[in-house]
């Protein structure tokens, strides 16, 4: 681009110092931004022309097109760039009769940085280019004139050759700055005249060459487009998109009845936003969504490279007493606080919840969403299915439930020789090792890569994994309560010749690739840890893993898109991670340390993740310190305690609590006697807290049945136990306006510094860790190793497990091993009577009395109220 003027101006001054200019913004933004290195696309036909992109130091992707290539070749090229991330920008430099609206438009607007699309044309006319582009070229032409001194409101103008969208956007931008107008094609015939009587002439040479001295008269300003000047501004707007963004969120309006409607019907009742438009809302970028429908979609974990800089906002615990065995609201407790951090007190705020297992939404416990007026929305898909991540997990495990069986099979029933040659076949007269293959050789220090190579021996080491048919411990899952599939045989068909062996099936959730989904820190963590998940032993005590099976590249591709967290959103519209869904009891109880990663970046330095950990403070919350920590180095700010009205009277004495029955009269009258003998219960868990370090806010779920004597007894009595604050939430009735003051609380809180610190050295024997938990926690004054368990433990040492953390599969409803001991059981001693290893995950899982790792469905279960109208569609019965 030139500018010349006849009183003699060098205007190659002004082009050099855009372009000088240009290069120093673009070596800030790098000095700045030094990981981030986005390329520029160029897509061009026949030879690579110089573009004034690479002197101002640009990465620059050259495409040559062949001149014959049709417009589906170019448009597909197109697309090809819209979807890699590496691409900032888009140019074509092509002649004009490729330049089609349906090449144009294919550009994604947010890349098209030569403004050539109808969007960004239509943006420019409207004034509103924050997410598009104007041509560079006519904001070149703009400065140019500006620089010259050319005041454009008294001079007229006209646009020689120029066509298609750079026309359309000079056209405007010259007349919107008081510019008259004029447009002229070569082959004019009057074009000479035309010239002579304007003040500015803008001229797109192609195969021209000009125009003639004579024509111009002195004093004319002449810009020449004939190369297109790409600024630095497109590559700017890119990398400050990669930048952790502001949120521009819009809550939803609720408007709350009285009485409260079920579940479902307060759900459908609110319209959710797009999730595309909560995710753009929330800083995340379109590349970075995937969409499963218009209300859920997985997020890449890209963002966490994006963000990689960005500090991380405050991460507050929702734990829990020891529940009835109708739970008391951590769910529901959780949804509200954010609602009332981000719709009211307009703070940035992020729950991370479990994806919910089938079994308790079709058993007893029902859904899992939150319920009242603080839920997770849709709640039917957030219940249901959801993405498929526990059918990805039941699928993956249950494949290496079929290798262990199959490879038992097969050694049993062939020969070294045969067994060789079926692992490592012969193709098209060629043999080779897979690479999961050369991994086992290089653990069995066999340095050989070629299959003939193996002397008897190493070939015998090689294809006998010599599985232990009594030392299996893998077991196959379903997601549905059955109880009687806690024993089954398999193996029984004459094809399986014989080899039958006792088995069990876990709920899905139980499985340690569950575990492993909410431990890992990205695909490469976990195709590591599926590797070292350890399936058995041979019959000489070596442990066998799923690499030794061959089997974990399959179980990595299975678990892809499972490792991704699901977004959601709340009943205000704000958003909610669904990420993995261990149960606490038998698992570790804690939704993925990918999603609170990812959220603590999007909220910012100022702004809060509400993470929840399952069951009581015993269980969930001990082991989110001892084991989610440790693994993800974050550190909480504050534990949030829930607590209820009818929980500490059960604690206090009052009548067993049954799911489906109506609640003894204990439970709907005031007794202030039983709220306070049960807040021994709730004093035993700001203990376990502060063991930890970490200070506590008790959030009082308060129902229609409590008084408000007893409401202000069980506040005063948690303070007077050490809770940092102890408020009455009413999220369920009205909402995050009825977690107002639990959330000022968390606030306040959450910004004093606490010490924070694990309960037990890694280092310590196995025995001592479990003492230290059962002593410390759950207030045994020992514990007892059945000689299974004793024979597990040293076991485990000699393999080098010793110095893995603890996850005590123990009853979430009492402190101790005995469901029917309430308040706090003192004076007995906790039996372990197995421990189990999940290496893969990476925790050693001690057996607490009779746990059982499959539930049993009721005499009456949810199901019996869920049906589908066949009209609508719409489920019933829900919750």
């Amino acid at each position: 681009m030139c500018l010349m003027v006849k009183c003699a101006l060098c205007v190659h001054l002004i082009y050099s110092d855009i372009v000088q200019r240009s290069r120093e913004e673009l070596k800030a933004i790098r000095e700045t931004n030094p990981g981030l290195k986005p390329t520029l696309a160029i897509i061009q036909v026949d030879i690579p022309a110089d573009f004034v992109s690479t002197q101002i130091g640009l990465n620059v992707m050259q495409i040559c097109l062949p001149r014959q290539c049709t417009e589906e070749e170019v448009i597909e090229e197109i697309l090809r760039l819209n979807e890699d991330s590496r691409v900032y920008g888009i140019f074509l430099h092509l002649p004009q009769s490729f330049l089609s609206k349906s090449v144009r438009n294919a550009i994604k607007p947010q890349k098209d940085v030569d403004g050539v699309s109808d969007l960004n044309v239509g943006r420019v006319v409207l004034g509103d280019q924050r997410d598009g582009f104007a041509s560079p070229v006519a904001g070149a032409v703009l400065e140019m004139l500006a620089r010259h001194g050319v005041y454009l409101f008294v001079y007229m103008a006209v646009l020689v050759g120029v066509e298609g969208p750079l026309k359309a956007t000079l056209q405007f931008l010259l007349q919107n700055n008081g510019m008259m107008v004029q447009t002229c094609q070569w082959s004019s015939k009057h074009m000479q005249k035309q010239i002579m009587d304007l003040d500015v002439v803008i001229l797109l040479e192609t195969d021209h060459k000009g125009l003639p001295p004579t024509w111009l008269r002195p004093g004319v300003a002449v810009i020449n487009l004939g190369s297109a000047l790409m600024e630095v501004r497109s590559n700017r707007r890119w990398i400050q998109e990669q930048q952790y963004q502001p949120w521009r969120l819009r809550p939803l309006k609720l408007q709350p009845l009285s009485p409260v409607p079920s579940d479902i019907e307060i759900s459908r009742a609110q319209t959710p936003k797009p999730i595309s438009q909560l995710a753009q809302e929330v800083g995340l970028l379109p590349e970075e969504l995937e969409a499963y429908g218009n209300t859920k979609a997985k997020v890449h974990l890209s963002l966490l490279n994006r963000l990689q800089h960005q500090p991380n906002g405050k991460y507050v615990l929702v734990a829990g007493i020891t529940p009835t065995p109708l739970g008391e609201g951590k769910s529901t407790v959780t949804i509200g606080l954010v609602q009332a951090l981000s719709a009211h007190l307009k703070l940035n705020s992020f729950a991370c919840l479990r994806q919910p297992s089938q079994g308790p939404t079709f058993g007893v416990k029902g859904g899992a969403a939150g319920g009242g007026y603080a839920q997770v929305i849709p709640m039917e898909e957030f219940n249901l299915h959801l993405t498929g991540d526990i059918h990805a997990i039941t699928a993956a495990n249950n494949l290496v439930a079929a290798a262990i069986d199959a490879r038992i099979l097969h050694e049993a029933t062939q020969s070294d020789k045969a067994l060789y040659s079926r692992l490592v076949p012969s193709v098209n007269g060629v043999r080779c090792f897979s690479p999961i293959q050369m991994a086992r050789l290089q653990r069995l220090g066999i340095n050989k890569s070629d299959p003939s190579d193996l002397t008897p021996e190493e070939v015998r080491a090689f294809v006998r994994l010599d599985l232990d048919p009594e030392k299996v411990t893998w077991q196959r899952v379903i997601d549905t309560n059955d109880r009687f599939l806690r024993k089954i045989t398999v193996g029984q068909a004459n094809t399986e010749k014989g080899h039958a062996r006792q088995t069990q099936f876990d709920i899905a959730v139980a499985s340690e690739i569950m575990a492993i989904l909410a431990l890992t820190d990205g695909l490469a963590d976990m195709r590591a840890r599926l590797g070292r998940m350890v399936v058995g032993s041979s019959r000489n005590g070596q442990p066998i893993t799923a690499d030794d099976l061959g089997v974990t590249g399959a179980l990595a591709v299975l678990m892809k898109d499972a490792i991704k967290p699901t977004l959601m959103q709340t009943l205000e519209g704000t958003p909610v991670f669904v990420h993995a869904g261990p149960f606490a009891n038998i698992a570790h109880g804690n939704s993925s340390v990918l999603a609170d990663k990812l959220a603590l970046k999007l909220v910012g330095e100022e702004g809060f993740v509400v993470t929840e950990a399952g069951f009581g403070a015993d269980i969930g919350m001990e082991k989110f310190f001892n084991i989610k920590c440790r693994t993800s180095g974050l550190k909480p700010d504050v534990v949030v305690l829930v607590a209820t009205v009818r929980a500490l009277k059960m604690h206090g004495g009052g009548p067993n609590v049954t799911a489906g029955v109506p609640l003894p009269k204990e439970y709907i009258n005031e007794n202030l006697q039983l709220v306070t003998d049960g807040c021994s219960n709730l004093k035993k868990h700001i203990q376990i807290a502060h063991l930890f370090g970490v200070p506590v806010v008790v959030a009082l779920n308060a129902f229609k049945t409590d008084t408000q004597a007893e409401i202000d007894l069980v506040c005063r009595i948690a303070e007077a136990s050490g809770a940092s604050a102890a408020v009455q939430c009413h999220h369920w009735s009205r909402g995050g306006r009825g977690s107002v003051e639990l959330a000022q609380a968390v606030k306040e809180v959450a910004s004093q510094k606490n010490h924070f610190q694990f309960l037990y050295n890694l280092q310590d024997s196995i025995v001592e860790k479990i003492r230290t938990i059962a002593q410390k926690v759950y207030g045994a004054d020992d514990i007892e190793l059945s000689p299974e368990a004793q024979a597990k433990i040293d076991y485990y040492n000699q393999q080098g497990f010793g110095a893995l953390p603890i996850c005590m599969a123990k009853t979430h409803l009492s402190l101790s091993h005995m469901p029917e001991k309430k308040g706090v059981p003192t004076g007995f001693i906790l039996p372990i009577r197995d421990i189990r290893a999940s290496i893969g995950a990476g925790f050693i899982y001690p057996l607490v009395g009779t746990m059982s790792t499959m539930p049993g469905l009721p005499t009456r279960p949810c199901f019996y109220d869920i049906d589908l109208d066949p009209v609508t569609e719409e489920i019933k019965g829900l919750f």
